[in-house]
């Protein structure tokens, strides 16, 4: 179609279909109008059809066309932007090709990276220095163009005496994990402008959202030191953008789902369920598998009236032997739920699990902030195997993300936080191989006390030979693998169990009751109340805050609006179960916090470490500041410290006394 019918066509449409929309724009100042592409392709199927094929020009007669309608308003300088295209136009990031250059495009991706909101030149006037004539040239490339020649004559010369310029934002969007397991996910980059970059776009196009552009693909000479080169950078020049919130909430839940989420939540045996729908291909480990079920239901988070808050998504750690399933339960957890993560700790890199800053001159121009798996894995799980290895400095992050959900950020000329509600499911091996129940956790794991106590529930998967064990393992490997490979199919369909989960956390917030909150507050005091001043602590607070977590999380499996006693004992079975495995200190036969959450020193090694210091005290009144290290260790003996040496070499080691010579101690 020539350009005259194009914008003929388009005016009719309007007038029939959006001059109500086009009057609201101007009154409201809109700067453009999102046209429906549905309605278009119903008034003339050949006028839509020129979207795909040739979509500037197109366009460039659609906003000419709104130029002419008569609003009484004035004449409509407005953008005009389309969605609703059919689902037939999508392409994955990683088919597009050169073909496509030029053409119509709708992808789907997960915000990586976005520049800065900037102001770039849309039109150069420029002066030419032989007649003086004023010449416009729209600005397209991504350097400055000029005129190529003046009416006079003249080709060289011109000098930019004025410009017009909008707002403009470059990001990068990756494929998103439903359609890149077992693939590297492609990214492309994408140009928004004008109010593209609008405050309520930008939310909307922050790294970790997930989007659906529509565009123009377009290519730029690419440069390599300075000069260009034959390959091309392709991005697409974005003609509308579609928030796609990916959460629980986004699944469509039909009524008939609905009937079949109430039915299954008020089975007595829906726990049960539950557990054998998590890799039902592993034998055992029924209190993890519970544990990742309530992880994915997740507790409430509260806002108190000082604005304190409270999370509400729980943490948990796997310490495995090998060949536990450990990496497999975290795997199908993590690709279970939308916007699941799984990262290992081993092969992190550029943005890492948090979020980093990197340098790109071609789109960006200059630095950038990058998100990492956590911030990718907003409101969802993000499971991290071989968590020991993590980055020191991904490390520090992390404490910030399981407390506060923020990452914060400060580097180049970027400050930001960015949002990190995120579950941890993390996973980490043993230094020795084989974890030890007798050896505090911090010796058999490379990863500071702080981050070990913000996890909620910690778990040890051991590998502990046993005949009848052993027996139903095997059998059970041959049942589901090779005779009955029906029975590896999980209890409630994988589908379904997404939209349960997803209608759980969207309509219900249950509230402690009375009850429930009596049992836990008995059960917090009990375990208090084994505590004394030279006895271990068994609970703290931040323990009694998971209890209600898990307790949320819980109500929210039966869809109950409450919290009830038999969500608070589901709770605190948990709970036992993981200070049991982690706290119990053999010396007193007492679980020990200090012990769970990985302290440089247990309540009975503090009880020993006094005794020692007494013991150096006295001596030193004695026979003053050179003290005989063997003297030291015989009477740490006899007060019954049979590992008295290495009592004192750790205190030689943490500077509590140093040696001038190899049988003398002295206090610093």
């Amino acid at each position: 179609m020539e350009r005259e019918e194009l914008t003929e066509k388009f005016s009719e449409f309007l007038n029939e279909f959006y001059m109500d929309e086009l009057v609201t724009a101007l009154t409201e100042n809109k700067k453009s109008v999102s046209i429906d592409f549905s309605l278009l392709d119903k008034f003339d199927v050949e006028l839509a059809d020129c979207i795909f094929e040739t979509p500037e020009e197109l366009m460039e007669a659609a906003e000419e066309a709104v130029k002419q309608i008569d609003t009484g308003l004035g004449e409509a300088r407005l953008r005009v932007r389309f969605f609703n295209l059919p689902t037939s136009k999508e392409i994955r990031i990683r088919n597009i090709r050169a073909e496509h250059i030029g053409k119509l495009l709708v992808v789907d991706g997960i915000v990586k990276k976005a520049s800065d909101i900037r102001p770039e030149v849309s039109e150069g006037i420029f002066s030419c220095p032989e007649c003086g004539a004023r010449i416009s040239v729209i600005q397209t490339d991504q350097m400055m163009r000029s005129p190529g020649r003046c009416g006079c004559g003249c080709k060289h010369g011109f000098k930019l005496i004025d410009q017009r310029m909008y707002d403009a934002r470059w990001i990068t969007i990756e494929e998103p994990f439903e359609i890149t397991t077992g693939e590297q996910p492609s990214n492309i980059t994408v140009f928004l402008k004008e109010d593209l970059t609008s405050p309520l776009v930008q939310n909307r196009t922050d790294p970790g959202n997930r989007i659906k552009i529509v565009g123009v693909l377009k290519q730029m000479p690419k440069r390599v030191k300075g000069t260009k080169s034959r390959q091309l950078e392709i991005y697409i020049d974005a003609n509308y953008v579609e928030p796609i919130e990916v959460g629980w909430e986004e699944l469509q839940i039909t009524p008939e789902d609905e009937g079949k989420i109430i039915e299954l939540s008020k089975d007595p045996l829906i726990y049960e369920k539950l557990v054998k729908s998590l890799a039902p291909t592993i034998y055992g480990l029924n209190e993890v598998k519970e544990a990742v079920i309530l992880q994915m239901f997740a507790g409430e988070q509260h806002i108190l009236k000082d604005k304190t808050k409270v999370r509400g998504n729980i943490h948990v750690l796997l310490v495995g032997d090998p060949s536990t399933a450990k990496s497999q339960i975290m795997k199908l957890s993590s690709t279970l739920i939308p916007r699941g993560k799984y990262a290992s700790g081993t092969a992190v890199t550029g943005a890492g699990l948090t979020a980093t800053v990197t340098r790109d001159e071609q789109f960006f121009g200059g630095w950038v902030l990058e998100a990492g798996a956590l911030v990718l894995a907003n409101k969802s799980i993000c499971a991290i195997d071989e968590f020991s290895h993590v980055s020191p400095s991904d490390m520090v992050k992390l404490q910030e993300a399981m407390s506060l959900e923020t990452i914060s950020i400060a580097k180049a000329s970027i400050v930001a936080s960015l949002p990190a509600q995120t579950a941890i499911l993390a996973g980490a091996n043993p230094k020795f191989g084989r974890f030890d129940p007798y050896i505090p956790i911090r010796e058999q794991l490379d990863i500071n006390e702080v981050l070990l106590s913000r996890f909620d529930l910690r778990f040890a998967l051991r590998d502990v030979p046993n005949p009848e064990t052993d027996k139903k393992i095997a059998e059970h490997i041959l049942k589901m693998r090779h005779f009955e490979s029906d029975a590896a199919v999980p209890e409630i369909d994988p589908l379904l169990l997404r939209k349960y989960i997803a209608y759980a956390r969207a309509n219900i917030s249950p509230v402690l009751t009375k009850e429930a909150g009596e049992k836990l507050k008995e059960f917090y005091l009990q375990m208090r109340s084994r505590s004394g001043e030279d006895s271990p602590v068994s609970i703290t607070l931040r323990q009694y805050d998971s209890l209600i977590r898990l307790s949320e999380a819980s109500a929210k499996i039966r869809l109950s609006e409450t919290v009830d006693s038999e969500d608070a004992q589901r709770a605190i079975r948990l709970m036992s179960f993981s200070l049991r495995q982690f706290g119990f200190e053999p010396e007193t036969g007492k679980i020990d916090i200090d012990r769970v959450e990985g302290q440089k020193m247990t309540s009975v090694q503090r009880s020993k470490t006094k005794i020692m210091i007494d013991i150096i005290n006295a001596l030193e009144a004695e026979v003053g500041k050179d003290i005989p290290k063997e003297e030291v260790i015989r009477r740490a003996k006899e007060e019954g410290l049979d590992n008295a040496e290495d009592m004192l070499n750790m205190m030689l080691r943490e500077g509590v006394l140093y040696q001038p010579n190899p049988n003398i101690v002295r206090k610093i």
